[in-house]
């Protein structure tokens, strides 16, 4: 800090702004993180020490500093923690209680962003008793000013009441949790820089556990009890510093506390740190690699030190040891439910063993991580693990054996993944290690995504998880070598960023994998023909009308055979499931199971027959509404209105409930609306049986954006006799999270809907809708494509753009402003991007060839707004 910043004391809020300005300045130029937090906590204490003494406090209590300021380790937007410590006879004392207050309200008048707790010596051990927070608050705590005694008092008590093994076991199984919550991964495409597995905090349990145990306030002393390497000492300064500047530099660049590495912040933080674009990559990319790299070293470091720490802690435990049984096991042993090695050098001595040891962990279900010893030990042998190593036919053997072991085999290449062991067997993947994903659906890199994927199929295979996707379960337990399934979730998406189609660019990794290892010609081409073809079946099952028999019957051409379908469904579902959670719902689920059931009829060598496809679903309508006491003859004058495309495209569930609903009201005036809990996962199905108009669609859409609901399917039938049936899928409204009941939110969907629609009110101006954050710095260029059908009736319009809300209602109203009808609708959204596909009636459009045109160019406008 320049002298203007030491000389001048700080004494109130404006001289606390400028010194901390200056600080913020020197810490742009030099990036010296660990000056600014001292420098910034030394300011704070300076500013408390004038206002305590300003309150006449000094005698009465004391201030002490306790949690992350109590390090003294402050951030430009931290919160300042600080406990009043008052003697147990005054604490009821009227005089004392005006002064606390006055000095709380003094520190927020100056600006000072408190969090303060008043407590006696007594209350403080109480509350560190029942709360593992206050605790570990507590544990920092670090004395600022006032009766010093008392302080000391605090110190001993403390001392005397912590359990250093209680306190190890509630921040090991607090760390769990929290891992928990951030999907078990440092590699989300945003990650917390503080929070997130891999984050600032691992690095500060470390400093709490082994304090409370009193071996060390530093990562020095560890070092210094032979608890870690030179080399690890090195690296959890190196990386701890990384990930400060980071948050430092987070805090500033925001103007408030920031803790989160967001899409748009990552840019300019490369900037402030020094790195700026190159020709092939985005500087944004460069900082991401880094923090990766840091905090897989971080997730890494953490597991070695709590473990040598729980050995200290819990002496006899640790001592007590069980062999491996089986043949090669010799050098293995079970450690206190971690896999551990009988000599450090083994890997050193014999590298085939460094294979073996994942082979190893995924057979001993009783075994949850691996040893510290053998971190150190792989890291030590990363030279052994080179093109030799590689080439080895028992570590390609080995490597097979992995994958084909019936359990434990997404954890043990989650943590050959963690060791860097996968990367350095197979290069193509050290490349795709903390690779970001420039789009608005993946939300983590894309080797985290690969493993998520291999996670999902091997859950299909583990009768534990049967119950999230049982037919899933059943297909794999019926498929020959489910393990090649498992071969291709690692390569489907490993030629990532190398630029061009990377489903065409893995082939080539994919078929050479299998040629060095030894798969024969029919499982090889099973395997490069799926990473080719990763992306088709989703493709089609939300892009094109899957009750249409032609699709279905080109779709099955592509597959070719029932085995194939199998391995490209099971693969599918595996993969949408692993970009992000919201991508996923019950809704892309269906549609891709009933892409796979039709087109095994066709395989199987049905003809896709519309007629029979219809006959059965009337006849499994029938069959359900005679249970409600429905003849069929009550509905003869429906069913006669309905032509056969409403058949095919609906379930027999929804023929059977929306007949119940309309067989006496065939020729009604009056708007039908009837709603019901969604029968394919969240939400509502509401259903509109109306005189059809122009613009029904955009009056139905409004509604739903008005209230806050999104669409995620659309089916529009209209009747002989000229009636609007329409099915919708939705999601959203608040109302249920505010504590109503779905029972309520259906009974406002039809009264509010059905008034809607009863009144001919000008159609209102569509909102503007927020573009999300991830829209904003990743903008989805508009895209509009229309072109009319070989038979010359409808028109297929396509639509892609960033999501937001109302964005379904004003493409309706464009089309409604030219009185075109909506014959289907696929809404299709993926994360943060929209790809609709609407089949419009081609009666007017067929006769002004112009006015395809000016929709498309109104339509890209409406998208682009």
């Amino acid at each position: 800090m320049n002298s203007s910043a030491t000389t001048n004391k700080v004494i109130d809020a404006a001289s606390l702004r400028a010194a901390r300005e200056v600080a913020y300045t020197e810490f742009k130029n030099t990036q010296a993180v660990g000056k600014l937090t001292k420098q910034l906590s030394k300011l704070t204490d300076q500013l408390l020490n004038q206002l305590w003494s300003s309150c006449n406090l000094n005698k009465e209590a004391a201030l002490v500093a306790v949690g992350g300021y109590g390090r003294g380790a402050l951030f430009p937007y931290s919160d300042i923690d600080i406990l009043i410590l008052l003697p147990n006879e005054n604490k009821e004392s009227g005089g004392i209680s005006k002064k606390v207050e006055q000095f709380i309200a003094n520190c927020w008048d100056t600006g000072l962003e408190i969090g303060s707790s008043v407590r006696t010596v007594a209350e403080c051990i109480s509350e560190s008793e029942q709360d593992i927070t206050v605790r570990t608050s507590l544990l920092e705590a670090r004395y600022l000013c006032g009766q010093k005694s008392l302080f000391k008092e605090f110190a001993k008590a403390y001392e005397s009441a912590m359990d250093p093994r209680s306190f190890f076991q509630a921040k090991l199984a607090e760390q769990i949790q929290r891992h928990y919550k951030y999907q078990n991964t440092p590699y989300s495409l945003e990650p917390n820089c503080k929070e997130s597995p891999g984050g600032l905090r691992d690095l500060q349990v470390i400093s709490w556990v082994s304090k409370a145990a009193l071996l060390g306030n530093t990562f020095h002393d560890l070092h210094e009890a032979g608890l870690i390497t030179k080399r690890e000492l090195t690296e959890l300064n190196r990386n701890q510093r990384l990930l400060e500047t980071l948050r430092a530099n987070l805090h500033l660049i925001a103007g408030r506390r920031q803790d989160v590495i967001a899409f748009d912040l990552q840019s300019p933080l490369a900037h402030t740190m020094g790195i700026e674009e190159e020709s092939s990559r985005r500087a944004s990319e460069a900082i991401m690699r880094r923090y990766y790299w840091a905090a897989k070293a971080v997730t890494q470091l953490n597991d070695v030190l709590l473990q040598n720490i729980e050995a200290l802690l819990f002496p006899q435990e640790s001592k007590t040891t069980h062999p491996i049984p089986g043949e090669g096991n010799e050098f293995f042993i079970e450690r206190q439910g971690v896999l551990d090695i009988t000599d450090p050098q083994l890997f050193q001595k014999h590298p085939e063993q460094i294979l073996r040891t994942f082979l190893v962990f995924a057979q001993t279900a009783s075994v949850k991580s691996l040893s510290a010893t053998i971190f150190r030990a792989l890291y030590n042998a990363r030279t052994k693990m080179d093109s030799k190593w590689r080439t080895s036919p028992i570590n390609r053997a080995l490597f097979i054996e992995i994958l084909k072991q019936p359990e434990g085999v997404s954890r043990a290449f989650h943590l050959m993944n963690r060791s860097s062991v996968l990367g350095r067997y197979l290069p193509a993947f050290r490349k795709i290690v903390g690779q970001m994903q420039h789009d608005l659906f993946h939300v983590y890199t894309v080797d985290q995504h690969i493993l998520m994927v291999l996670r999902n199929v091997r859950r299909f295979m583990v009768l534990e998880y049967t119950h999230e996707f049982p037919f899933c379960s059943s297909l794999i337990a019926h498929f020959e070598k489910p393990w090649l399934l498992v071969i291709a979730a690692l390569f489907h998406d490993i030629a990532k960023g190398r630029g061009g189609d990377h489903s065409q660019l893995g082939k080539a990794d994919m078929r050479k994998f299998a040629k060095e290892h030894g798969l024969d010609k029919k499982d090889t081409e099973l395997l490069v023909w799926l990473v080719a073809e990763h992306l088709n079946m989703s493709q089609v099952a939300q892009k094109q009308d899957i009750t249409d028999p032609d699709v279905v019957k080109a779709f099955a051409k592509k597959m070719g055979d029932e085995r194939h379908l199998t391995a490209l469904y099971l693969l599918t579902v595996a993969d949408v499931r692993g970009t992000s959670p919201k991508v996923w719902n019950a809704w892309k689920g269906k549609l891709l199971e009933d892409l796979y059931r039709a087109t095994l009829r066709v395989l199987g060598g049905a003809k896709p027959d519309a007629s029979s496809e219809l006959a059965q679903h009337q006849e499994e309508s029938r069959t359900k509404l005679r249970l409600y006491g429905i003849s069929d003859a009550s509905y003869e004058d429906l069913w006669k209105q309905l032509d056969v495309a409403f058949f095919l495209r609906q379930d027999s569930s929804d023929i059977a409930w929306l007949t119940r609903h309309l067989y006496n009201k065939v020729n009604t005036d009056q708007p039908i609306v009837r709603a019901r809990l969604s029968p394919v996962g969240e939400g509502l199905q509401v259903a509109i049986y109306v005189k059809d108009q122009e613009d029904l669609f955009a009056r139905i859409c409004a509604y739903f954006e008005r209230h806050g609901f999104s669409i995620w399917d659309a089916r529009i039938h209209t009747t002989h006799h000229g009636y609007a049936l329409d099915s919708f899928q939705i999601s959203g409204s608040n109302l249920v999270d505010e504590g109503g009941s779905y029972r309520d939110l259906i009974q406002l969907v039809e009264f509010e809907l059905t008034a809607a629609l009863s009144k001919a009110d000008p159609l209102p101006n569509p909102s503007m809708g927020r573009l999300s954050r991830q829209s904003r710095i990743f903008p989805i260029q508009p895209r509009v494509h229309m072109m009319p059908d070989d038979r010359g009736r409808y028109y297929t319009l396509a639509l892609s753009a960033s999501d937001r809300t109302g964005l379904l209602y004003t493409i309706s109203r464009v089309l409604a402003k030219h009185q075109v009808s909506i014959h289907s609708a696929r809404i299709n959204t993926l994360g943060e991007r929209v790809e609709d596909v609407l089949l419009l009636d081609a009666a007017n459009l067929g006769k002004n060839p112009k006015l395809q045109i000016q929709l498309e160019t109104e339509l890209l406008e409406a998208l682009s707004t």
